[in-house]
């Protein structure tokens, strides 16, 4: 009996070592929502990526893009880094990443009458790869323009 129960054992253990676990779904999560809105420059200042649960939102041409996908380079260690939570477009233009370039949050919007063509045209492409490659949030407004 004891050699009976032994080799069941030991059948038991084997079949258990080769058969695969159940197969568990998924829990199926929803996706964050965004709801696209207007933003002031001060208000954009809080999505600048400065935690890892921090989004982060880049203003080029008026737009708002969600560039938290692009964490690497434009999270807070990143070579765009600078332009998070900012309007980026004069930098963007003039391929500067430089702090004096951008607009200081509480000053109205930069108008960007002063670039020249060869400064339009990199600007006009920076702004099209941002429309391809990231989701579209929200408007850039100044204080005066803002509608709650």
């Amino acid at each position: 009996p004891l050699n009976w129960f032994l080799s069941g054992f030991l059948i038991y253990v084997v079949y258990s070592y080769f058969t695969p676990p159940p197969y568990q779904l998924p829990i199926a999560k929803h996706p964050e929502t965004t709801i696209f809105r207007e933003y002031t420059p001060k208000q954009l200042r809080e999505y600048d990526g400065r935690t890892p649960q921090t989004k982060i939102y880049m203003g080029v041409c008026g737009k708002v893009y969600d560039v938290s996908r692009g964490r690497n380079f434009y999270g807070p260690d990143g070579p765009y880094g600078n332009f998070a939570g900012r309007d980026a477009s004069r930098g963007l233009a003039k391929n500067s990443f430089e702090m004096d370039v951008l607009t200081p949050i509480d000053q109205p919007l930069d108008t960007l009458e002063d670039l020249d063509a060869d400064e339009i045209n990199s600007l006009k492409e920076w702004h099209s790869h941002f429309a391809s490659k990231y989701e579209y949030v929200g408007k850039l407004v100044n204080e005066s323009q803002y509608s709650s």
